[in-house]
């Protein structure tokens, strides 16, 4: 389906983070729209991973806080948008069991905030202004808990949070879905699967296990690293994102996700492989040697899988990306953009293990 011709001004909360400057540089580079992104530059946000859009005149960036009611109000009566798109949040599960109180705040009391904002700018509005305004939260699938071997997460499926953060996205997708119903906020809402790609901050799975084997670290996997997740290339989610945002129906949520399910430990040892042909290094030989079977996460739900037919059927959208072509292009891109990872790693996050509790 094709994106309206009108361009809009969309306004991205946490646009600096992982799935946020994908969707960013996506509006950016492959529509006429015009995008604000706010972003609170917590350790996770960069806006290194903004620097290709930064020149365009059609890109602002503003520091704010989504809990800062007064800041959100004044941005949103500014800048006038059609579309309010919500990524910022808390996000990494480790990290929540460490600090759950960050994730209800951010989460929690930040989405109802930002949505607080959003309904009195809308109210304000007239005519097709307020026909055409949107507010598009974007969740993910771990709010439905955890999934024997055979079904898969739906539209449908009932809400069955395990861990703090996905507790707090719970919590969030509800609010919104309360302030369509009770005051007519025109509300879309999506939960995606496992994302992946470039500019991934590195606690989290894949771009870990990258650069601990380019420097030939121990690579750990959780449990017996039996875990299935159903893998997600960043940019398709990016393209499907803005698809929910222009064209999606209001009141109704869609599951994004790639139809690419694979254990933690078959995830790592596609790692491996690519490095070994890719990068070989003599000094640490083949990298599935340092693969250590740890203790597992708290509470570490067993299986995550979406069925995406909805957003497939009633809006065109599917992945350009198999795990396999998708994990080989973030392979390459963590070799390419060292001084990007190198930053992190060598400041604000190290690959130390988080979530442990006692």
């Amino acid at each position: 389906m094709p994106f309206r011709s009108t361009s809009k001004r969309i306004l991205v909360t946490g646009g600096a983070g992982f799935i946020g400057s994908a969707v960013a540089r996506h509006l950016i580079g492959e529509t006429e729209h015009q995008v604000l992104v706010l972003d609170k530059l917590t350790y996770a946000g960069n806006l290194d991973s903004l620097q290709s859009i930064a020149g365009s005149p059609r890109y602002e960036f503003i520091q704010a806080d989504i809990l800062e009611a007064s800041k959100m109000r004044e941005v949103i009566t500014s800048y006038c948008p059609n579309i309010i798109m919500h990524l910022a949040a808390e996000s990494h599960v480790d990290r929540s069991i460490d600090g759950p109180g960050e994730f209800i705040q951010t989460n929690v009391v930040g989405t109802y905030t930002l949505l607080q904002a959003a309904l009195a700018y809308w109210q304000a509005l007239s005519g097709a202004e307020k026909d055409d305004f949107r507010f598009h939260h974007v969740s993910t699938d771990e709010v439905f808990g955890s999934l024997g071997p055979e079904s898969h997460f739906t539209e449908e499926t009932a809400y069955d949070p395990r861990s703090p953060y996905s507790a707090s996205k719970a919590a969030s997708d509800h609010l919104v879905r309360a302030w369509h119903h009770t005051f007519g906020l025109p509300t879309v809402v999506s939960n995606c699967s496992n994302n992946y790609g470039p500019y991934h901050f590195p606690e989290k799975l894949i771009p870990l296990i990258i650069l601990n084997a380019l420097e030939g670290k121990p690579l750990p996997v959780y449990g017996d690293g039996s875990n299935v997740r159903d893998w997600l290339y960043v940019e398709d989610h990016a393209r499907a994102l803005a698809l929910i945002a222009l064209e999606g129906k209001v009141g109704e949520s869609y599951n994004v996700g790639g139809r690419s399910e694979k254990t933690n430990l078959e995830v790592v040892q596609a790692i491996c492989t690519i490095l070994d042909e890719i990068a070989p290094d003599e000094r640490i030989g083949l990298r599935r040697n340092l693969i250590t079977f740890v203790r597992d996460r708290p509470g570490h739900d067993k299986r995550y899988a979406i069925d995406p037919t909805k957003i497939h059927q009633e809006l065109g959208w599917v992945p350009q990306e198999t795990f396999e072509t998708g994990l080989a292009k973030t392979v390459r891109w963590y070799l390419e953009n060292r001084p990007w990872w190198e930053r992190i790693r060598s400041g604000v996050y190290r690959g130390e293990r988080l979530g442990q509790m006692a």
